[in-house]
This record gives structure tokens, C-alpha cells and sequence, in this order.
């Protein structure tokens, strides 16, 4: 072969690698198995691989990169590219966001907790206190309001709630222990086993993860409207990473996230009007707490617990008051175009 062969061969060559080169593969760190609560990653993957004709690709691992309290640990250190948490997992390492789990906040739809998640994560504070991670948030995982399920009789009164040993985290836990309960924030992979083996009496959890971590089987009934609050989990990408990718690989993922979002309330919204339903195959009691219970349980764990929110954020040289106050703006606002 003559030397200008070689080269053409040499140069084929290097075509072939600089393209393969310039493939980006990213790692997905989510837990438990695909549910609605990851619908919104599975689209985010589909959508950005489409926009890239299969240049930027997602590997999205249920459990398989890390345990799901160590992910934005991981996040930290570049074990993986992008990773779900949820802020109660972990609230010394994420103060500012969990702010969206104060109890009795006020959100009535999956919108309204996509409005108030997304001005909270833009605030500069959100920005700075992830930034020490590596972190950039990118979009919420939304979820309704938490209700509880739990075996032998309803508890639908607040002295029920006295001694009651339930799985809740963050602001929720906070709530039920102001009325005599015991939290305990056993991983949403650990309640099942946690209710099975008596160590809990109820689960607080969204209606997607009573189904998918089988607390609905074990339940006797579920409070179809307490309503306490939920938790807030992001979705968060390490920084380096996003830097490093090409302009129009950030274009793809930055412009899907709207897509996600929609596809997964489109998706969840399936769920919870089939819920009925679920309760009734399931053999589950729908418990309705009497309309002055729950002003009760709102006296006792909602204005008190935020109040004392404020003060340790400000405490701690945070915006507590500022952030507090953009979730209540942005709310009224979301309610008032809804």
C-alpha cells in the first residue's frame, strides 16, 4: 500500500474516532423501579437522544450506581452525571429546598408544585447551596400531597396520631411528631419491609409509591385527605458535566425539560384518577378526616412548624423568610391563573 493510501486509511481512521469521540453517554442514578415518580427522566432521556440522532444518550440505573440517600453525594464526586434525591433524605445537605416541604403549605395540584419548586430552585440561594455539591438543579419529580395508609382500625382523629409510629420525612415528620407521633425516615425501598415487620403503623407517601413499594398491600386504609404536604425530590445534574457538554447538547436537554415535565403530570394524572379504583381491587378502606380534624392538625403542625423553619434558616445565615415568602407569592399566583 503506498504512503497515500496509508494516509487515507489513517485519516478514515481518525474520522471514525474523533466521531465516536464525540458521543456523549451519561449515567442516571434513580431508585426503586420505573414509576410515575420517573417518568419524567425516562422522557428526558428519550427526548434528548432523539434531538441528538443518538450523540447524547442517558443510561438511567434503578439502584444500580448508589443507594438512593447517597446520590447527591455521588452527584458530588462524578460518580454519575445526573441523579434524583429527595430533600428529607437528607436535609442538612439541601436547607434551602426544603422549604417546599414545610407542612401545610397550601398546594393543591401537581402544577401548583411544579411553579412553586421551579422559583425555589431558580433563587440564588438554591443556585449557591447546591453549587457546594457540584450540583445544578434541574427539574422536580412533583408529587400530590401525601396521605397515610395503615393497618388494624382508621386513625381519623389527632389523638389517634399519639404514639403512632409512621414513615415520614422532612416537614411531614416534623408535623406528626407535633401531634404525639413517633417519624421514623426508613428509604421508600425500606417501608414495605418497615410496615411488614411492625416497625411503623402507617406510611406517609404519594399515591404512585404506595403502589409501587407495595405499602397498599399491606394497608387496611389510607386517609384520602389529610393532606399534610409532600416532599420535594429534584433532579439535579453534576456541574461539571453540564459545562462540558456542547452547546447544542445542553440545547437538547435544557429545551426537553418542559416536555418531561408535561409527559409525567400527563402520566400521573392517569394514576390518580384511576386511584379509586386501585383502593377498591385492594380491598382499602378510603378513611375521609372530618373537615375540623384536619383544621386541628394545621393549628398544631402547620403555622408553628414554619414559624420555627423561618428562624433556624435565618439562624443559619439563610433567606428563610425571603424563600418562605417566594413560596406563598408564587403559589397565590398559580392559583389565581389556574
Amino acid at each position: 500500500m503506498n504512503k497515500f493510501a496509508v494516509g487515507a486509511v489513517v485519516a478514515a481512521m481518525s474520522g471514525t474516532f474523533a466521531m465516536e469521540a464525540a458521543a456523549t453517554e451519561w449515567n442516571v442514578s434513580v431508585w426503586g423501579k420505573r414509576r410515575a415518580f420517573t417518568e419524567h427522566v425516562e422522557k428526558l432521556a428519550e427526548l434528548v437522544a432523539e434531538k441528538t440522532n443518538g450523540e447524547f444518550t442517558m443510561n438511567v440505573s434503578y439502584g444500580g450506581l448508589s443507594k438512593n440517600r447517597e446520590n447527591l453525594d455521588g452527584i458530588s464526586i462524578g460518580a454519575f452525571e445526573m441523579a434524583q434525591f429527595c430533600a428529607g433524605y437528607h436535609a442538612d445537605k439541601n436547607r434551602v429546598i426544603t422549604v417546599l416541604e414545610l407542612p401545610f403549605l397550601g398546594v393543591e395540584t401537581l402544577e401548583q408544585e411544579v411553579a412553586v419548586a421551579r422559583a425555589v430552585y431558580a433563587h440564588p440561594a438554591a443556585t449557591e447551596e447546591m453549587a457546594q455539591w457540584n450540583a445544578k438543579l434541574l427539574m422536580t419529580s412533583p408529587m400530590p400531597q401525601y396521605n397515610l395508609v395503615g393497618t388494624g382500625e382508621p386513625r381519623d382523629k389527632l389523638a389517634d396520631f399519639d404514639g403512632m409510629r409512621v414513615r415520614a420525612t422532612g416537614g411531614l415528620g416534623k408535623a406528626f411528631e407535633s401531634v404525639g407521633g413517633v417519624p421514623t425516615s426508613v428509604t421508600a425501598t425500606e417501608a414495605y419491609q418497615a410496615m411488614e415487620g411492625g416497625v411503623v403503623d402507617t406510611v406517609a407517601f404519594a399515591q404512585h409509591a404506595h403502589l409501587s413499594f407495595g405499602t397498599i398491600n399491606q394497608a387496611d386504609w389510607w386517609t384520602a385527605n389529610l393532606n399534610p404536604g409532600t416532599v420535594n425530590c429534584p433532579v439535579v445534574v453534576n456541574v461539571d458535566a453540564y459545562d462540558s457538554l456542547s452547546d447544542s447538547e445542553r440545547e437538547a436537554l435544557d429545551s426537553s425539560i418542559p416536555e418531561a415535565i408535561a409527559h409525567y403530570l400527563e402520566n400521573y394524572g392517569e394514576l390518580l384518577t384511576r386511584w379509586d379504583s386501585v383502593l377498591e381491587e385492594k380491598g382499602v378502606q378510603k378513611v375521609e378526616v372530618a373537615d375540623d380534624v384536619i383544621a386541628e392538625f394545621q393549628s398544631v403542625a402547620g403555622k408553628p412548624i414554619q414559624d420555627a423553619w423561618i428562624a433556624d434558616m435565618e439562624a443559619q445565615g439563610l433567606p428563610g423568610q425571603e424563600l418562605y415568602d417566594l413560596v406563598v407569592k408564587t403559589l397565590a399566583e398559580a392559583k389565581g391563573g389556574s
